[in-house]
């Protein structure tokens, strides 16, 4: 007889037709209190079916830097804080690295919801899709809006995508400065968990050390912007 898995079984889908998106659960003058109170609860996807909790963003209330991943992962849907796990630690890393204080920078994701598939006894990420992150985008713009961010730095190809374009490529992109309106600067970088999934020790190394060069662009943007004001 084979052992259950710690993990509830995924639930079938809901029989009536959730929320389009989580407009509506936007509270008035938002704060980002206020924010989190209210994404607890988020029904707006069925990716809170087979979740732990909502995991919203963290951080300084008055930061200038935005760092913005995926989707949180088995040890942040857990926790129910982003960037705690693996890739966490790693971004930990090169911050330090980078010179960047995390203690001031505010970091989040496009979704909220831990969304995974079953392998084993293990939960394994699966990507959000175009539907899931639309329904969560109002959470992010709300953080947005709240913070109005000097930086915005989207963590590996789903955030780039979801917030500077469809055809935007984080492989050949990376780094560069893209024209937006949610904020000065915005830029895209890989996402630590992907520099954690390299084939090998030399393209973890190389990967590392990209992720780390342009995070040294966001400190020389932090510093531009503090000797403006």
């Amino acid at each position: 007889m084979t052992s259950k898995s710690k993990f509830k079984a995924i639930a079938p889908p809901p029989k009536t037709k959730p929320a389009t998106t989580a407009a509506p659960l936007i509270p008035p003058r938002p704060t980002l209190k206020k924010l989190k109170l209210a994404a607890h609860d988020c029904r707006a996807c069925p990716l809170w079916r087979n979740a732990t909790q909502t995991v919203f963003g963290e951080g300084a209330a008055r930061a200038e830097v935005i760092l913005v991943g995926e989707q949180p992962g088995n040890d942040e849907d857990l926790a129910g804080k982003p960037f705690v796990g693996p890739a966490g630690k790693l971004l930990d890393h090169a911050l330090v690295e980078a010179g960047i204080d995390r203690s001031k920078i505010y970091v989040t994701n496009v979704v909220k919801h831990f969304k995974w598939e079953p392998r084993g006894k293990r939960r394994i990420h699966k990507k959000p899709n175009s539907r899931e992150i639309a329904a969560c985008r109002p959470w992010l713009e709300a953080e947005l809006e709240v913070l109005k961010p000097k930086i915005l730095v989207c963590l590996g190809a789903t955030a780039a995508q979801a917030l500077i374009g469809k055809d935007f490529k984080v492989s050949r992109q990376r780094g560069q400065l893209a024209p937006s309106h949610l904020a000065p600067n915005v830029m895209a970088t890989l996402h630590p968990s992907a520099i954690l999934r390299a084939p090998d020790e030399e393209t973890r190394h190389t990967q590392l050390k990209d992720f780390i060069a342009d995070l040294k662009q966001v400190a020389h943007l932090i510093q531009k912007s503090q000797q403006k004001q």
